[in-house]
């Protein structure tokens, strides 16, 4: 599954409240395709799926430099999973691309649930969404490294989905001690070194040694997903009323996320402006 990157082109329909309806009928299939402007100003074409089997949710979508975010939220085990597979800067000795993996709780009301993303969709598929609401930034310090050979413990999609950043998969300190208490095996995490650990580490914007270790940053931008469910009310014939879903609110979230690299040539994006 990737999404396509769509280039700039004038468009005529911009829109944030087009309608999106919850369909109950059996047998359909539940891909959506949503168009949505980036903050760059660049339009793209997100890719929306609900697995109702395994009870996730998945987002993906390309950015402006060829970037591919991928987001899977996990309902059975309450685990959210972002991907990032960046090009690499081949003139500066980076390989073709770089993945990075970073994994964290899924808390309630973050996203509507899959069955209902299943039955989701659009009246017209050429409109370009504008999300309902701008939920605040979402700061995480990625301390913890996670063995990718023991991750269907959090959950199954990470084998697949972070193959590829098997050395840099990460988490917060604050997630594994919740996975802890609640029986995971402590051997997947390795505490990553920290300023405390080791004083002359810096922030990799203000680090100009490229093989020298530093905090790096990623930061990315879910622009539009459904957060919550709307309801309506019908009356019945004795007039009362009764809620039925009617349709979704839409949210865009920011994620900013820091974390520890052995190497400053691992982090080339996050410089001084």
């Amino acid at each position: 599954m990737f999404a396509s990157w769509i280039s700039p082109v004038p468009v005529r329909t911009f829109c944030s409240l087009c309608a999106l309806v919850l369909l109950v009928r059996p047998g359909l299939g539940s891909e959506l395709r949503v168009r949505v402007r980036l903050v760059d100003g660049l339009i793209t074409e997100e890719v929306l799926e609900a697995d109702s089997e395994r009870d996730s949710i998945s987002l993906e979508f390309k950015q402006g430099d060829g970037t591919l975010i991928t987001f899977v939220a996990d309902f059975k085990q309450n685990v959210k999973v972002f991907r990032a597979l960046i090009l690499g800067e081949l003139e500066r000795g980076q390989n073709q691309y770089q993945a990075l993996c970073f994994i964290s709780r899924l808390s309630h009301n973050e996203i509507i649930p899959s069955e209902s993303m299943a039955r989701l969709r659009q009246k017209n598929p050429q409109a370009i969404r504008l999300a309902e609401e701008r939920r605040g930034l979402e700061q995480l310090t990625m301390s913890v490294a996670v063995n990718l050979s023991r991750t269907w413990q959090l959950s199954s999609h990470i084998h697949n989905m972070c193959s590829e950043a098997r050395e840099a998969i990460y988490t917060s300190e604050a997630d594994v001690k919740h996975w802890l208490d609640k029986g995971v095996d402590g051997s997947m995490f390795e505490i990553l070194p920290q300023t405390a650990d080791m004083p002359s580490l810096q922030a990799c914007r203000s680090t100009k040694d490229l093989w020298q270790p530093c905090l790096c940053i990623y930061s990315l931008r879910l622009e539009w997903y459904p957060c919550l469910l709307k309801y309506c009310r019908s009356r019945d014939t004795t007039g009362k009323g009764a809620p039925y879903k009617c349709g979704i609110k839409s949210c865009s979230k920011g994620y900013h996320f820091t974390y520890y690299v052995p190497q400053r040539q691992l982090c080339l994006w996050d410089e001084e402006t």
